[in-house]
C-alpha cells in the first residue's frame, strides 16, 4: 500500500511539472506556391486604386478643438483622404508605388500614375503637415500611421523613376515631420505597447528601422536599436498559445521577433529567439467568422502579417527555415483568396497586407 501511495504521488507531481511544449508536425506541404505575378499585381492594385480615391465612408480619427474643425475628408487630408482612414490611405499609396516598381508595364500603370500625381503634390503634403501642427492633433496616427509614412518614403527612395522622384520630394516634409516625432516620442515611451492592433510598438520600430537603413537616417536607426533592446532583449517564453485576440491584425509575439531579427546580429538573434519563442509551432491560421465586420476581419490581416514575419525571420533561422516558410504559406493560403470579399470592411486595407507578405516571400532566399 505504501508503494502504491508513493507511486501515485510521483505521478501527480510529474503531471504538474513544467512540460516542454509538444512539437507540432511540420505544416502540410500541399499548400499552393503563391507568387507575386502580374495577374496578382493587377488584382491588388485595383483594390488600392479604388479605395485611395474613395472619401466615404471615412473614420477621421481627429480631435475637434471647436466647430471649425469639422470639414470634408479631402479638405482635411488632400493627399490621404480615402480608404476609410488615414493610415489605410497612406499604405494604399505605398501599395501602388510598390506594384509600379515591380511591374512597370502593368495594364493599370497609366491610371495609377495619374492618381498618384494628383494626390502626392507639394501643396497637398503641406496641408497634411499642417494638420499635425494643431495642438489637439499633434499625436495623430501615432505610431501606426507614422510607420506607414516611412514605408512609403522608403519605397520611393529606392525607385529610380522620374515621377517617383517627384513624389519622393513631395512627401519629404511629412516624412521629416514623422522622423522627428519618432525621435521625440521613443525616449519618452517607458514601456512598449504589446497589443495586436495599431499601437503595437514593435511593428512601428521595424518599419522605422527599415526606413532609417534605406535613407541613412542614423540617429533614428540608433534610437530604434537602443529602444528595441531596452524593451525586448530580456523577454523569454512569449505566450504565443494565447494568440490571437479577437481583433488582432498583428501578432504581439511575432512583431517583437521581427524587430529583434533586425537589431541583433544573426547568432545573437538565434539564441534570443530560442528562449523567446520556443513553441512557435503551435500557431495555426486565424479563422474569420464575418468579413463584413470591420474588427473581426482584422484576422485576415493577422494571417498576412504573421506570414511576412515568418518569411522574414526564416532567413535568420536556417535550421528552421523550411518549417517557418511552410507555416507562412499556410497563413497566406488561408486569407489571400478572401481579400476581394466584396465588403469594404476588408477591401480598403487588406491588399496592402497581402502585398507586403508576398514581397517578404520574394525576398526569401
Amino acid at each position: 500500500m505504501k508503494y502504491l501511495f508513493v507511486s501515485t504521488i510521483v505521478l501527480l507531481l510529474s503531471s504538474c511539472s513544467p512540460q516542454t511544449p509538444k512539437q507540432m508536425p511540420a505544416p502540410q506541404q500541399n499548400i499552393p506556391d503563391v507568387r507575386l505575378n502580374q495577374e496578382q499585381a493587377s488584382r491588388l492594385s485595383q483594390l488600392a486604386f479604388n479605395c485611395i480615391g474613395q472619401p466615404y465612408p471615412n473614420k477621421l480619427g481627429q480631435v475637434l478643438g471647436d466647430s471649425t474643425y469639422l470639414a470634408e475628408p479631402r479638405a482635411l487630408h488632400p493627399a490621404f483622404y480615402g480608404c476609410f482612414d488615414w493610415h489605410s490611405a497612406v499604405h494604399g499609396h505605398w501599395s501602388l508605388v510598390r506594384l509600379l516598381k515591380t511591374f512597370p508595364d502593368m495594364p493599370q500603370a497609366t491610371e495609377i500614375r495619374a492618381l498618384l500625381s494628383q494626390n502626392l503634390t507639394q501643396e497637398n503634403i503641406r496641408q497634411e503637415v499642417a494638420f499635425f501642427d494643431d495642438e489637439f492633433n499633434k499625436n495623430f496616427e501615432r505610431t501606426y500611421g507614422w510607420a506607414w509614412v516611412l514605408k512609403l518614403a522608403e519605397e520611393l527612395q529606392t525607385w529610380d523613376d522620374p515621377q517617383g522622384k517627384q513624389w519622393r520630394e513631395a512627401i519629404r516634409p511629412l516624412e521629416n515631420l514623422v522622423v522627428q516625432k519618432f525621435i521625440e516620442f521613443l525616449p519618452k515611451l517607458t514601456y512598449p505597447i504589446r497589443v495586436g492592433e495599431h499601437s503595437n510598438t514593435a511593428f512601428a520600430l521595424a518599419f522605422a528601422w527599415d526606413y532609417a537603413v534605406a535613407t541613412e537616417r542614423w540617429e533614428l536607426q540608433e534610437l530604434v536599436a537602443f529602444r528595441a533592446r531596452d524593451f525586448y532583449f530580456k523577454d523569454q517564453g512569449c505566450p504565443i498559445s494565447w494568440e490571437p485576440s479577437g481583433f488582432d491584425f498583428l501578432s504581439p509575439c511575432l512583431e517583437e521577433a521581427d524587430i529583434m531579427s533586425r537589431v541583433l546580429d544573426p547568432r545573437e538573434f538565434q539564441d534570443w529567439f530560442a528562449k523567446f519563442l520556443p513553441n512557435w509551432q503551435v500557431m495555426t491560421p486565424a479563422e474569420v467568422s464575418d468579413r463584413t465586420d470591420g474588427k473581426l476581419v482584422h484576422l485576415d490581416g493577422l494571417n498576412f502579417s504573421r506570414a511576412w514575419v515568418l518569411y522574414s525571420i526564416a532567413q535568420k533561422l536556417p535550421g528552421q527555415k523550411e518549417q517557418l516558410s511552410a507555416l507562412a504559406a499556410q497563413h497566406m493560403a488561408k486569407s489571400l483568396p478572401q481579400i476581394t470579399s466584396g465588403d469594404y470592411a476588408g477591401e480598403h486595407w487588406l491588399a496592402s497586407f497581402a502585398l507586403y507578405a508576398l514581397s517578404a516571400k520574394d525576398k526569401l532566399k
